[in-house]
């Protein structure tokens, strides 16, 4: 979106600087979530973009997909396809279909990996801590609170404390587990919804 004041904005990539989640958006096609592909489907091979990149939710206007430095199991970023850099950036429809499916995420994250507490995070800006220039949402889950039953105590908080790379293989499982609990979170609020 163009500056209409024509001032500096640090948070706008250059053109020579290509945004990583664009490249995903650009290569994954979508696909309708309450029909997903398998976990053999050449449709979503991991492989296609560089780094590996695990979809969970490609749809015309949205992808989720688990981050490559997970703060824990089942890290998940969504994004609109459209590149916007900040919050700010996305339109109205945007906005309310990325907040439908943050819900929907969040039902499918607990779902697959049992984890009842999780962090919503996004950030908007160098100095807010957002290190990809194309806004986007964290849902993380936080199994070490409800693992320690010491729900009064302090805990690391995001980025801070050792991430280390995803697992190609626990990826890709991880990946075809959600998309597949995504489309059963989808059938019962369409069955709620018909009731």
């Amino acid at each position: 979106m163009a500056d209409p004041n024509n001032t500096f904005d640090p948070t706008i990539l250059p053109a020579s600087e290509p945004c990583p989640f664009c490249t995903i958006a650009n290569t994954y096609p979508t696909y309708d979530p309450t029909s997903p592909p398998g976990a053999d489907s050449k449709l979503l091979d991991p492989d296609k973009a560089a780094p590996a990149s695990f979809v969970v939710l490609s749809t015309p206007t949205l992808l989720a997909f688990l981050d490559i430095l997970p703060l824990s199991h089942g890290h998940l970023l969504l994004c609109p396809r459209r590149h916007a850099p900040k919050l700010t950036d996305v339109d109205a429809s945007e906005a309310a279909e990325l907040g439908s499916y943050l819900r929907l995420l969040s039902k499918a994250l607990v779902k697959t990996t049992g984890v009842y507490d999780w962090n919503v995070v996004q950030n908007n800006g160098a100095a807010a801590a957002q290190v990809v220039n194309h806004v986007h949402y964290h849902l993380i889950p936080r199994p070490e609170i409800r693992a320690s039953g010491k729900l009064r105590e302090s805990f690391t908080m995001f980025g801070r404390g050792v991430r280390s790379e995803l697992d190609d293989d626990e990826g890709a499982a991880l990946a075809a587990k959600l998309r597949e609990n995504i489309k059963l979170v989808l059938d019962e609020e369409s069955r709620k919804a018909r009731l």
